[in-house]
């Protein structure tokens, strides 16, 4: 028996992959597709998937070419795979041609020509590009027009800053820059807000009412009763409003927290994540607290691992000014049933970003800057037993975080790494900071 494999990512399968499947088909007797997962075509630069692995093999399946699916997940896959299935017959695409000739030292390699005129780039590039508004002054706004670039789907048109000679110059060439938030939502599908936490209730808001898309940088606002609010008006009208914490999209963290519910760890006893950084900039009347700026961040592996139903917590804050309005270092301490958890954070202090998760069989050590990480540890008693995990990361998450954006808009659904819960209660601790609710000072 003649046996042929191809492999692909057969996102919106279209006529063209047929067609490659048929010819790959008879020139044996038994085809082996292997459909690519999305971790690995993150690591190819293919972030602009559309649908999920189950969904594009379903399809692949769907076609009764296959013999046999098989995933691709990993780099040097292919001469395992034939190898192990004793494959014959290499088939790929002429577009690759040359790119596998290195396989000829196991098989016969064979380039299939192309369907001309479709493809699933073209597929995409014809649906209709959300026009993004960048919302705020920071600094910041410019990596997400950055990483838009990487994603299909979505056009950065415009951004709305308070003081517009304080933008940046590499968002100067946008088609709209103003000071009139009206203005920018007019033009525009979705938003993209980093300005102050207290402004996000009304921009939000304002965006929801007029039919735009919200992407909000953490905290969405600043009190539960708000968000649970917007999150209302958007599903009444049926549009995305999504929490951006860019780590929540990291391959690293995702499969982490995948990891831990497992039970490799054993019983998660502790969780302890710190989040810091200095800034010789820093200008106390712009309302920015250090929790804040990395609360949210670092509240996140918490509330994802041992949920939202706290027994209770307690706040501890140094501040920078005499009126105690800006904090440049918060710890908070939870006490849940069967666990504790703390965060330190401060936009002034300066201490070991890391991250650790305490378990019965061992624990979890992420090395700083853990929130942008690539790489974790387990830990045992014995070190021999140590295992280290690597998950490439590009964009810090953020091109993740805009494609999840996008398909959730494209598709009607939310689809994002964050629940809701977890957003309200963000947004509970920071009601709580700013009403001094279960909190001590330090001087």
């Amino acid at each position: 028996m003649l046996k042929v494999i191809t492999y692909g990512t057969y996102d919106m399968l279209h006529y063209g992959h047929i067609r490659l499947l048929e010819r790959a088909k008879k020139l044996g007797d038994y085809l082996i597709v292997g459909v690519t997962a999305d971790d690995f075509d993150k690591i190819r630069g293919k972030i602009n998937v559309r649908q999920s692995l189950m969904e594009r093999i379903e399809a692949v399946k769907s076609t009764g070419l296959a013999d046999e699916i098989i995933v691709e997940e990993y780099e040097g896959q292919k001469i395992d795979d034939i190898c192990k299935y004793d494959i014959d017959i290499f088939a790929i695409g002429s577009d690759w041609v040359g790119k596998f000739d290195y396989l000829e030292e196991y098989c016969k390699v064979v380039y299939l020509k192309r369907t001309q005129g479709v493809s699933s780039s073209d597929l995409r590039a014809q649906e209709r590009n959300i026009r993004l508004g960048l919302v705020g002054e920071s600094k910041f706004l410019n990596k997400i027009e950055i990483e838009a670039g990487y994603v299909n789907g979505i056009h950065v048109t415009g951004l709305c800053a308070g003081d517009i000679r304080e933008i940046p110059a590499s968002l100067r060439k946008l088609d709209v820059i103003t000071d009139d938030y009206d203005s920018l939502l007019n033009e525009v599908d979705a938003v993209y807000i980093r300005s102050l936490p207290g402004l996000h209730y009304s921009q939000i808001k304002k965006a929801l009412e007029k039919g735009k898309h919200v992407l909000c940088e953490s905290p969405v606002v600043l009190n539960q009763k708000e968000c649970v609010e917007l999150f209302k008006l958007a599903a009444s009208k049926k549009l995305i409003l999504m929490e951006a914490v860019k780590t929540a999209y990291s391959t690293a963290f995702s499969r982490l927290l995948l990891l831990i519910k497992t039970g490799k760890i054993g019983q998660v006893i502790s969780v302890d994540a710190t989040c810091t950084s200095l800034r010789k900039d820093r200008k106390f009347n712009t309302e920015w607290n250090g929790i804040f700026e990395w609360g949210p961040t670092a509240l996140l592996p918490i509330f994802q691992i041992l949920g939202t139903k706290y027994l209770d917590y307690h706040i501890v804050s140094h501040f920078y000014d005499n009126q105690k309005k800006y904090d440049s270092f918060t710890k908070i301490d939870f006490t849940y049933e069967n666990a504790v958890a703390s965060i330190k954070v401060g936009d002034g202090v300066k201490s070991e970003g890391e991250l650790i998760i305490s378990g019965t069989n061992c624990y979890v050590y992420v090395p700083a800057p853990w929130w942008n990480t690539d790489y974790f540890e387990l830990r045992y008693e014995n070190p021999l037993n140590n295992k280290r995990y690597f998950y490439q990361l590009d964009g810090e998450g953020i091109r993740y975080e805009l494609v999840a954006f996008i398909r959730a808009i494209i598709s009607g659904k939310i689809i994002t790494n964050i629940d809701e819960k977890v957003t309200y209660k963000i947004a509970d601790v920071m009601d709580n900071f700013i009403n001094r609710k279960n909190m001590s000072i330090i001087l």
